[in-house]
């Protein structure tokens, strides 16, 4: 197998300064097309899956470039471990200039891809960039499910009640009131699930933080990316999880089902598994499968 290089880069996205690594073969010439690279919620770029990922991309012949948000891991932005929908959209729309002014990539060929959270943002930023090749949206973000079996109706209420309090501190100019990213049932934190437990006990990170401003939580409750998906005249792969309680299946279909070039996979685990070494190479394969369809075959 040819040797990967990772190579730091920077960027600015509406004056913040962001921080991200281009993955590419060593025995690659000419130009290559590239995937744009974005995680899920709270998520940060070294983090073990995101790096497999890149390094399988970069393994099949495409240049991958990853990148932290703003307010999160290398890139700049205060107050830290806030997520902003607008935001992170901005800095996927800097990552893409930053990849297609890039010697050795070709900007006629990029891919986008987002995991989570991440995999919803590739849907909105792809629907007002008709140059891109393709996208690879996985178990994305398409709104709140109307229930989370390991959350009460009070821990529901207790969770509303902290993003109001973060984002009240937020409008008047105060630090957040940071909750837990994950937690156990009965915590006040955004995922209480087991399985996401299980995912972050395994992960090592230098940059990850079990914490976040919640107030992000009521601009969610209106994120709908599958209301823009009709707008995108490329073509879509969506990979989804059977029995996923974090982004539900039904809510993921809606997405496919707006695309008119949308394709869906369905697998059958949770949505963590996806970042399992198993789960997770059965849906590269996949991916890179689609992305070698539809943009090397247009190899200038």
């Amino acid at each position: 197998m040819a040797r990967v290089d990772r190579t730091q880069v920077r960027f600015q996205s509406r004056g913040v300064a962001c921080v991200g690594y281009v993955y590419s073969s060593t025995t690659l010439r000419g130009k290559v097309p590239c995937v744009v690279m974005g995680s899920g919620f709270s998520g940060t770029q070294d983090t073990p899956s995101l790096r497999a990922v890149a390094q399988a991309f970069a393994d099949a012949g495409f240049a991958a470039l990853t990148f932290d948000y703003r307010n999160f891991g290398e890139s700049a932005g205060a107050p830290r471990q806030v997520v902003s929908l607008k935001g992170q959209q901005e800095d996927f729309n800097a990552a893409i200039r930053c990849a297609r002014n890039r010697v050795g990539i070709d900007p006629e060929r990029i891919a986008l891809w987002g995991t989570s959270l991440g995999g919803g943002h590739v849907i909105v930023v792809a629907a007002d960039d008709p140059k891109i090749g393709a996208v690879v949206s996985q178990v994305p973000f398409n709104g709140f499910p109307r229930r989370v079996e390991e959350r009460s109706a009070m821990g529901t209420f207790r969770l509303l009640g902290a993003s109001l309090k973060d984002a009240i501190r937020g409008w008047i100019g105060r630090q957040p009131a940071y909750i837990p990213v994950v937690g156990q049932p009965g915590d006040l934190a955004v995922m209480v699930n087991p399985n996401a437990q299980q995912a972050i006990a395994n992960m090592h990170s230098s940059h990850w933080r079990n914490q976040v401003a919640p107030r992000v939580l009521l601009a969610m409750m209106g994120y709908k990316p599958s209301a823009r998906a009709r707008k995108l005249r490329m073509p879509v792969l969506v990979c989804a999880a059977e029995y996923d309680r974090e982004t539900p299946l039904h809510l993921v279909r809606q997405i496919t089902g707006n695309a008119p070039r949308g394709e869906l996979k369905i697998y059958p685990c949770a949505h963590f598994a996806f970042y399992q070494p198993d789960m997770r190479a059965r849906v590269i394969r996949d991916q890179i499968d689609f992305l070698q369809k539809h943009l090397m075959a247009n190899a200038q």
